[in-house]
């Protein structure tokens, strides 16, 4: 960690599995509502998670923060476990007055390789976490900054915008949300949304079609 704090109080999982890239990079490629879609639309986080940068794209797995509210020590520890392509997802009880991640936690993502966070909670610094590519979804943004006391656990199931999201989970984010997808169900959903596609983009053309032929008798 890059700050003096006893960690006595956050417990962290020896290990978790992660899905490969390459079977996750499909997921990156299309909109998080067709990655929704294939998952019967179950594993949707709710509209309060917004996204709060200016990249519009997150795609990673999960590196997973129980924090107490207003206190962001267990981050901090967490960083230390993270590996390239992580997203950080932190369950912090939905506490708007204090910020969990602001810029120098940013900077320390991106030394670590991690591509974004989605916070049940708030964040600040988002102009600075724009500038440094990171996709932040958060519930709100405040300038008050945490407490950094603990407790907190890392690499355990997290509740984080009405979904539970485990450990090596991917989520997939866009402008309309995030979306979580179980790491056992990558494969699957990879190969659904390609039909999704396919089947909106026939619907659409019938739509457009109907558009033109509207046209065509009111000239």
């Amino acid at each position: 960690m890059f700050i003096a704090a006893a960690t006595d109080g956050v417990s962290v999982a020896p290990s978790w599995d992660r899905a490969a890239g390459a079977e996750t990079r499909r997921l990156g490629e299309v909109p998080a509502a067709h990655v929704g879609d294939a998952l019967a639309r179950m594993t949707v986080m709710d509209g309060g998670i917004r996204l709060l940068t200016e990249p519009a794209v997150l795609l990673g797995n999960a590196l997973t923060v129980d924090v107490r509210s207003g206190d962001n020590l267990a981050v901090h520890r967490a960083l230390d476990e993270a590996r390239p392509g992580d997203v950080l997802v932190v369950n912090g009880h939905g506490d708007t007055t204090r910020a969990l991640i602001g810029d120098l936690i940013g900077e320390i993502m991106v030394n670590t390789g991690v591509t974004g966070a989605v916070v049940e909670g708030a964040v600040r610094d988002v102009q600075a976490l724009s500038g440094m590519g990171l996709a932040v979804y958060a519930r709100a943004i405040t300038p008050a900054g945490p407490f950094k006391d603990g407790p907190g656990t890392v690499g355990a199931p997290v509740a984080v915008g009405g979904m539970v999201v485990a450990p090596g989970d991917v989520l997939v984010g866009d402008a309309d949300g995030v979306v979580v997808v179980p790491r056992h169900r990558v494969a699957e959903v990879a190969a659904a949304v390609d039909g999704i596609a396919e089947k909106e983009d026939a619907l659409r053309g019938r739509i457009l079609a109907a558009r033109q032929d509207r046209a065509a008798v009111a000239r």
